[in-house]
Parts: C-alpha cells; structure tokens; sequence
C-alpha cells in the first residue's frame, strides 16, 4: 500500500486516504478479533482499527514507538470523526517493562501525587493534561519574543557563569572554576543594564539561580526569567505601560495557538484595557479594611506584602475592577536592591510588582543610572566598588535613564493555569530536595 507520512492533525482532512502515522500507543483495547489502539503524535490522538490477525498485535505494550499504515475513515459518533482501519503496524522498540504509572488514565493521574509524578518525570510528561502545560509555557516564551523584537527591542544571551552576586547576597551557588571561585547568576541583571548603553532595548529569556533554603508551593532554586531593560524611559510608568501591553499580547497569542490545551486546564484567559496599580502604602490602606489574619511582615510602616495580603489584594481588585491582577509600586528603597533609584524626599524607590491572582510574578523599577549616585548607594549598603569594576564601567562612561523587569515563567504558568505547586509548571524542578530526574 503506498502512502504519505502524515500527523494525526493531517489525517483528519484525508478520508479515504491511505496514510502512514508515527507515535505511541496511548490506549490498547481488545474486543475479541477487533483490538482497538489509541495512537498519540505531537499533535493529538487517534483510534486505529485493527482485526485479529494483524501482525504484532499481540505482544503490543502501552508508549511504545511505532508506525501505522492504514485507511483514514469517518467515524460516526465521536469527537474525532475519523479513524484509522489499520492494514499494517510496525514497532519500532521493544518496551524493557511495565508502565509505572497509567498516564493515560486522568483519574489516575490526578491521585498521583506530587513526589510521584516528579520521579517518573520522563513518563508522565507524555499525560496530554500535563504536556499542554508546556505546550502552554513555551508559547509564552514565543509570544514574549515576538512582542519584544516587534517594540524593537535586541535580544541577548548573558553569562550564567559569574565573579560577583547580582544582588550582592549571600544566595548564591558556588562553582568551582580553574580554581577561582565563580557563582551560578542570580539575575541577567548587570548585563541587561550594560546592553541598554549598546541597544538601548534588550531582553532575554534564561535560567537563574537563587540559592535559598525555601520549600513553598511559590519558590524555586532554579527558574525561567523573562527579563527586559530600556533605555531612556521617564520613570517606572513607562514599564507598567510595556509590561501592559506585552501581557495583553502574550494572552491574545495564547488564544490563538492554545486553544485546545486551555480547554483541558478550563484557563479564563484574563481581558483587560489596563491594569490597576496602587502604592504599596495604598496596597496596605486597603488590605487594613479586609478581615485578614496578617497583612504586613513588620511594625510600623509595612515593607512588602505577606502571601496572604496578595492574595486578598487581587481578590479585591478582582471585584473592583474585574480583573485579578494589579501593579503594586514604591517600594521602600531599604528592600529593593542596592541599583533600584530612589524616590526624592522619600524612603521609597521607583520599584514594582505584578500580581495576578495571588503571587507576585514580575519585579521590576527604575535603575539608578548616575555614576556617583550609584557607588553611593553601594557603599550605603556595605558594598565594596571594587568588587563591581566591570558593571560600573557602562555607567562611568554615561547611561542614559533606564529600567526594567523580570517574570517568572514558572509563576506565570501557574497562575494562569491555577496549578497548585509551581513545580508542576517546571519540567525538572529544582529546589533543596530535589537534583533529579
């Protein structure tokens, strides 16, 4: 039998086509001399209609590789509509044991729990509800370029390899480098400021590292920043304003190329023509009315939100003004990192967070752009110069004002698709207890 080498996506416009496909043996059901296969491409799924006799049948197992040659036909009374009436199967592996885990069973599937579902990582990616999560992520990522070269901004590929914190912490990991110590970069940060003195706009889309001791549902000790800086800005409005509008980008996109797999997680994507965005003095002004068990980490003037305020703050907002995300600004300058510039006359900084339905997913601000106010600040925070040679150079030389942000990839998922652990939304999770699979 001749046929072309199509995907299941094909095969449902080739009815009465005789076609070959390639994938995995999602689902085997038997009923006398008929079996019935469910075979799984990148694109989605199809039942394959075989009688007894065919060959290599009978030793068939679940998730192995193998090519189906057969006649697409309809099929009354399903979703699908079609089928594949199989004239020949070939296997491409031989399985070297069971399934540990019946992937294709959603109830199964959702009693799995957390540690589970991580150690058999490499199986239970292939779930269709769990692999749409990432189908989902790196649509972001693609709508997060897309966007960003369309406001002609560079993208770049900083050093994960480092001779200095980010931040100037104690959070980092070390590495042994030709016997010099070296660090695992906290942020792109440094180099993104530099790049604004090259491009003026840049972005980057990478891993970072934060070496804390943590064991949240919200933390981890690896993750995906989307990260971009611009130059030449007013203050830290002009981010809001690109971030808004990037977010609204990112979403239409992901209704557009994503319909399917936000089905399967029931995703509302948010709507919105702005985002509300308060102080965070205003932020705590409203949580103090709200019946809430803590709404600050400290006395006296609150320095940030507890997990518990966020969540009320979007929830308020979310009845306010329809939507569950809102800016929070001016940061005290004492919490923010030592480059975030400072209000005048204030004990605040041009700094930001995002929130979206609970958990902050970017941080960004105004950076501190003037030689001399910078080496001030740093020295204000214990911080040694020297130590900081080769960022300090872009700015002894002249920076234009500049600032910028960083979002979570992994927070973003979550969020958007309501996982309970941010965990779910990494494909290899790395936090203290876990440096595998």
């Amino acid at each position: 039998m001749n046929s072309e080498t199509v995907t299941v996506e094909e095969a449902r416009h080739l009815v009465g086509r005789a076609v070959s496909l390639r994938g995995h043996v999602q689902a085997i059901r038997r009923l006398g001399a008929i079996t019935f296969l469910v075979l799984r491409d990148r694109t989605g799924t199809i039942q394959v209609v075989a009688n007894g006799s065919s060959e290599g049948l009978s030793d068939l197992a679940l998730e192995q590789a193998v090519t189906v040659r057969g006649t697409v036909a309809k099929r009354q009374g399903s979703a699908e509509g079609i089928e594949i009436q199989l004239e020949k199967l070939i296997t491409l592996c031989e399985p070297s044991t069971g399934l540990p885990v019946e992937i294709s069973r959603e109830k199964r599937m959702e009693s799995l729990g957390l540690p589970a579902l991580l150690n058999y990582r490499p199986l239970t990616l292939r779930n269709e509800r769990v692999r749409a999560i990432f189908k989902i992520q790196a649509a972001i990522a693609t709508a997060f370029r897309e966007f960003l070269n369309r406001e002609h901004f560079t993208e770049i590929h900083s050093s994960k390899l480092v001779s200095t914190g980010t931040e100037g912490g104690a959070n980092l990991f070390t590495v042994e480098y030709f016997g010099q110590k070296a660090f695992l970069a906290q942020s792109p940060q440094f180099y993104r400021q530099i790049m604004v003195g090259v491009f003026e706009r840049v972005f980057e889309v990478g891993p970072v590292y934060r070496a804390e001791e943590h064991n949240t549902i919200r933390h981890l000790n690896e993750y995906i920043s989307l990260d971009f800086e611009m130059g030449f800005i007013e203050s830290e409005s002009d981010l809001i304003a690109m971030e808004t509008k990037l977010l609204q980008y990112i979403f239409e996109y992901l209704k557009e190329n994503c319909s399917k797999e936000l089905e399967l997680h029931q995703v509302k994507i948010p709507v919105f023509a702005e985002i509300p965005s308060v102080t965070l003095t205003e932020a705590h002004a409203i949580l103090s009315k709200l019946p809430l068990q803590s709404a600050t980490k400290t006395q006296g003037e609150p320095e940030d939100l507890t997990p518990e305020g966020e969540r009320a703050l979007c929830e308020y907002f979310a009845r306010v003004d329809g939507i569950e995300m809102v800016f929070v600004t001016h940061y005290p300058w004492s919490v923010r990192p030592f480059y975030a510039m400072p209000e005048s006359g204030t004990n605040k900084s041009h700094s930001f967070d995002l929130l979206f339905r609970g958990l902050e997913v970017t941080t960004g601000g105004q950076r501190i752009h003037i030689h001399s106010r910078l080496l001030e600040a740093m020295e204000s925070r214990g911080l040694r110069p020297e130590s900081f040679e080769d960022y300090l150079q872009c700015f002894r030389y002249g920076m234009p004002p500049h600032g910028g942000l960083a979002i979570g990839l992994e927070r973003l998922t979550k969020q958007l698709l309501g996982l309970a652990n941010i965990r779910e939304a990494s494909l290899f999770p790395r936090d203290g207890n876990r440096l595998s699979p």
